[in-house]
């Protein structure tokens, strides 16, 4: 029940950050049953940035007492995590990772099995749930792949 609820949050901070003209996706990280740090997609808005991904926005949000207890703490995200997000989370020694949305286009899941050392022991400390909330989180990710396939048509000058 907890895991829909802070997914739920997840899923409101994905439609604000579309709202604000980025891509569908939030996230949040919780620990002892409470929210800690929040984050949204802000790669377009205000100004392109392409580190400015959900997890990372609520990384950055974790205030720094609380790394601490970070093998205690669930990162909650729309969307299955990309390759910088999912390093920086496996840096960071956040201990469960629950994802609404299965992403096999970008998605870190395709590299799993194919880890250097040092990040595959830290994969073996971090539990990994996924997919949750289905049929609310596939059709944010839906949205970010048409709203993703119109930013390289513009930048390709295919959209006149």
């Amino acid at each position: 029940m907890e895991d829909k609820l802070f997914m739920q949050r997840a899923i409101e901070l994905a439609l604000l950050a579309e709202q604000e003209g980025n891509l569908p996706v939030g996230a949040v990280i919780a620990l002892n049953g409470k929210v800690v740090a929040e984050g949204r997609s802000a790669i377009w808005v205000p100004e392109f940035d392409a580190t400015r991904h959900a997890e990372m926005e609520a990384l950055r949000a974790v205030q720094s007492d609380r790394w601490g207890s970070s093998s205690e703490m669930t990162l909650y995200t729309t969307l299955e995590p990309c390759l910088m997000c999912f390093g920086s989370i496996l840096l960071h020694g956040i201990g469960r990772v629950v994802f609404g949305s299965a992403d096999s286009y970008g998605g870190a899941g395709s590299v799993l099995a194919c880890l250097p050392p040092f990040f595959q022991e830290r994969i073996e400390n971090t539990q990994w749930v996924g997919p949750i909330m289905a049929s609310e989180c596939n059709p944010l990710h839906e949205r970010l792949l048409t709203l993703e396939e119109a930013r390289r048509a513009h930048i390709r000058g295919e959209d006149t």
